[in-house]
């Protein structure tokens, strides 16, 4: 893939990012907490995703998603060891949130977890602007 395909790539995979993000927004607004700590952690994978794009690397699994990303960019500290936390933390939630049956989101994780993707998506869209 050539670079200016992957810039588009990368801008479309940031879009649905700040869509995510829009989307954790409006259910804390609702006290949809589930619903908010779910589209944060797609917030902070597809901004992974797009990060991703400049190195031809995709992967159907979420866990592929997040070890190339750590491997080709935290372990390299091209972004901070922190982001390692937010990604893992974002998952873990996500995880429960969607499987577990008797979960209870609260509205101080969602919040947290929405700060924690929109400081991710920053820092991913200035990345990515500088590539």
């Amino acid at each position: 893939m050539h670079d200016e395909a992957m810039r588009e790539l990368a801008g479309y995979r940031l879009s649905h990012a700040r869509e995510c993000l829009q989307m954790s927004e409006i259910a804390i607004e609702k006290d949809l907490f589930r619903d908010s700590l779910n589209r944060s952690y797609y917030c902070i994978f597809h901004a992974m995703r797009a990060v991703l794009a400049f190195e031809n690397y995709d992967s159907k699994k979420h866990v592929g998603i997040i070890d190339e990303f750590r491997k080709r960019y935290i372990k390299t500290e091209k972004f901070d060891a922190r982001f390692s936390k937010i990604i893992g933390g974002a998952f873990k939630l996500r995880n429960h949130s969607d499987y577990d049956d008797f979960f209870i989101a609260s509205k101080s994780d969602a919040v947290q977890q929405m700060e924690n993707a929109k400081e991710f998506l920053m820092v991913v869209e200035r990345f990515v602007k500088s590539m």
